[in-house]
C-alpha cells in the first residue's frame, strides 16, 4: 500500500512546551495542513484528542518541542500488508545529547489504534502500558531520523526529560529491575542511551539540568521506594524539580559516584567541547535509509542475524 505523508493529516501536540507558539509558527511554514491539539492532561488523552481532529485514518503526529524536517512530507511510504494497522515511529535527534532514538520523534498512527489503546493514565494495568505506548507489538521503531527534538525550552522541562529518560531507560519492558537483576534486565542499547543522558549535554542550553535530571531519575527509581508510576505524571515531576533544583551542584556527583559504583554506568563528567565533540562522532554513526526500513531490520544486518 502506497501512501504519500502529503495526503496524511498531521497533528500538532504541544502542551506547556515554552517554545510551542514559536514552534507552531514553523510547523505552520513547513506543513500549512497542520491541525493542533494543545494542553490535553494526560498522554493517552491527548493522544486520543489528536486522533479525533484527524480527518484520515492515518495521521501524522509531531510533538510539541519538535521541528520536522521539511522534506518529511515529500515522501511516500510503502506499508506491507502486515503492517497496514501499525503504528511507525521516526527517530529525532535530541538537540541536548546527539542522541538519535524514537523519544519525541514523528509518529504515524491509525486512528484504530489510538482509540483502541490504554496506556499511561489510561492503563490497562500491565507493566507494558503503565508508562510507554512502545511495547505494543504494532508500535513499529523505524530507523531513519526526520526531526529534531529540543526538549530545553527551560531548566524544569530539560530536568523532566532527562528524570523521564532516567527512570524509563532502567525498566525492563515496563518493570522495575532489582539492583541484581539491573545489569541482565536492562536492553544493551539502552543502558547506552542511559549513560549518554548522564554525561552528555553540557554545551546546550540546561543541558546541566537534563543531565542532573536524568542521573536523579534513576537514582531515585534504583536506590528509594519512590512509587515509579509517577514518571508520567508531569505535574509530579515538576514537583520533584521544585524540591530538588536548589541541591543540584552538592548531589550532582554524589549521584554519579552512587550510580558508577553500584549500578556500574560508565558515566562521564564531560565540559562543553568534551559534549560537542560527541556529539559530532555519534552522528557520523548515522546511516539513512529507505522511510520505511524499521530499526530493527538495520540491528540484524549490522549484527548478521
Amino acid at each position: 500500500m502506497l501512501i504519500d505523508i502529503a495526503d496524511l493529516d498531521c497533528i500538532y501536540l504541544s502542551y506547556d512546551e515554552p517554545q510551542k507558539e514559536e514552534f507552531w509558527v514553523q510547523i505552520q511554514n513547513i506543513v500549512p495542513w497542520a491541525k493542533r491539539v494543545d494542553g490535553v492532561q494526560g498522554s493517552d488523552a491527548a493522544h486520543k484528542a489528536a486522533a479525533a481532529v484527524s480527518d484520515t485514518e492515518r495521521f501524522i503526529l509531531i510533538d510539541g518541542d519538535n521541528i520536522p524536517d521539511s522534506n518529511f512530507f515529500d515522501i511516500q511510504l510503502d506499508i506491507k500488508s502486515e503492517y497496514t494497522d501499525c503504528v511507525f515511529r521516526w527517530k529525532a535527534r535530541n538537540h541536548i545529547n546527539g542522541l538519535m532514538y524514537g523519544n519525541g520523534g514523528l509518529s504515524c498512527w491509525t486512528r484504530e489504534f489510538v482509540n483502541n489503546m490504554q496506556t499511561h493514565e489510561s492503563t490497562d494495568g500491565s507493566d507494558e502500558t503503565v508508562v510507554e505506548f512502545c511495547f505494543d507489538d504494532k508500535y513499529i521503531p523505524m530507523n531513519n531520523v526526520y526531526s529534531t527534538t529540543y526538549p530545553n525550552g527551560s531548566a524544569k522541562h530539560a530536568f523532566r526529560a532527562g528524570f523521564r529518560e532516567g527512570v524509563k531507560m532502567c525498566l525492563s519492558k515496563g518493570t522495575k529491575p532489582t539492583l541484581e537483576e539491573f545489569k541482565q534486565q536492562v536492553h544493551a542499547k539502552n543502558f547506552d542511551k542511559l549513560c549518554v543522558w548522564q554525561s552528555v549535554g553540557a554545551d546546550a542550553e540546561f543541558g546541566y539540568e537534563a543531565i542532573y535530571g536524568a542521573r536523579y531519575g534513576t537514582y531515585k527509581l534504583m536506590f528509594t521506594d519512590w512509587d515509579w508510576h509517577q514518571v508520567r505524571d508531569f505535574a509530579s515531576i515538576d514537583s520533584i524539580w521544585e524540591a530538588e533544583q536548589e541541591f543540584m551542584q552538592f548531589n550532582f556527583e554524589e549521584y554519579g559516584v552512587k550510580l558508577r559504583r553500584t549500578l556500574e554506568l560508565p558515566i562521564a563528567e564531560y565540559n562543553a567541547d568534551q559534549s560537542r565533540f560527541f556529539k559530532h562522532y555519534y552522528s557520523q554513526t548515522y546511516h539513512e535509509y529507505t522511510p520505511m526500513t524499521t530499526e530493527l531490520e538495520v540491528i540484524r544486518k549490522a549484527e548478521g542475524w
